[in-house]
């Protein structure tokens, strides 16, 4: 009797696991999913791209002196001319100093900086009201471009021309011509051109920039465990569980595909989920494909994991591997 019941709970075994096979010919539609707070991804792109450490930029300087201003302001590089109808011999013709100042006959040092040459007129005209007998005064601006002519000249004697190429350093900062250093790790290149040039045109009126991507550094997944080839493996777009052990070589014969681990950081945290792959839709099985994101770890373990501890211990033994040094206190459990 009990071999009866053992060879039948055997047949009811073999049956429900062929429910989830692929029959010859037969075509189903296989879901796509990953962690629960990716909800929404549709894993044919990467998600919007932030710039990493390790990633050149291109950044491609324009002097927009063609664009029409309401205003005209005077500015630490302009020449400001001076000119004294009655008087010639007043005449001056100075470059505004660093401190916004040029000197005057008589009145000595005067603040041009942000006033436009018609304010400037306006105010010497009541500086000289008791000085000169008939104070009449015009204004020029016959320089306004020194700095851009002078970044102009700099640019295109140097090898690239009108473009610069940065790098990310490894904490995130890059350094730019004259702005300095700016954080551009995990931010959008729109994000970071936008902040460059409202940097720029504080510096230089009309000085506007175009940044690039020229050479990324690579998004990795990890592949640990029962597989041949452990190791980091470059990816451009998204890629299923499946898709990474292939990228390792494949599975070993002692591998458990049943309790395969895929750890993601997420807010501050290591999010662990186990997954069932010999029932995926990769291997020919039913359920969802797993996709995984950048920098996710999957392990391949060699004994089957029951239990949530089982699983933040060798999560953490594994991350270990590329330096993440996490406790088993801090891995969250996500299981499918």
């Amino acid at each position: 009797m009990p071999v009866l019941v053992l060879a039948l709970l055997v047949l009811l075994v073999g049956c429900a696991q062929q429910q989830t096979v692929l029959e010859v010919d037969e075509e189903v539609v296989v879901a796509r999913q990953s962690f629960s707070f990716t909800e929404g991804e549709k894993f044919d792109l990467m998600p919007k791209y932030t710039v990493s450490p390790g990633d050149t930029l291109d950044v491609l300087f324009q002097i927009r002196t063609w664009l029409e201003k309401d205003t005209f302001n005077i500015s630490v590089d302009h020449t400001v001319a001076v000119k004294f109808i009655y008087t010639p011999e007043l005449n001056e013709e100075q470059l505004v100093r660093p401190n916004g100042m040029i000197s005057l006959p008589y009145i000595g040092e005067y603040y041009v900086v942000g006033k436009t040459p018609k304010q400037v007129e306006q105010e010497l005209k009541k500086a000289y009201a008791g000085i000169l007998k008939d104070p009449e005064i015009y204004v020029q601006v016959p320089e306004f471009q020194s700095a851009i002519k002078e970044l102009k000249r700099d640019l295109h004697t140097a090898p690239r021309g009108l473009s610069r190429l940065v790098t990310v350093r490894p904490d995130g900062y890059v350094t730019f011509p004259m702005v300095g250093e700016v954080m551009a790790a995990g931010r959008t290149i729109e994000a970071l051109n936008t902040e460059l040039n409202r940097d720029y045109e504080q510096l230089i009126s009309g000085l506007h920039v175009d940044l690039f991507l020229e050479r990324h550094s690579g998004s990795l997944v990890y592949v640990l465990g029962a597989v041949n080839e452990p190791g980091a493996f470059t990816i451009v777009k998204p890629i299923s569980v499946a898709q990474a052990l292939a990228l390792a070589g494949s599975y070993n014969d002692d591998a458990q595909l049943d309790s395969v681990i895929v750890a993601r950081h997420h807010q501050g945290k290591v999010i662990a989920t186990r997954i069932d792959l010999s029932r995926s839709g990769a291997l020919g099985g039913r359920k969802p494909m797993f996709y995984l994101m950048p920098d996710d770890l999957v392990f391949v373990p060699r004994t089957r994991i029951s239990e949530a501890a089982q699983i933040a211990r060798q999560v953490s033994e594994a991350l270990m591997f590329r330096g993440w040094h996490i406790t088993v206190e801090s891995v969250s459990i996500d299981e499918l």
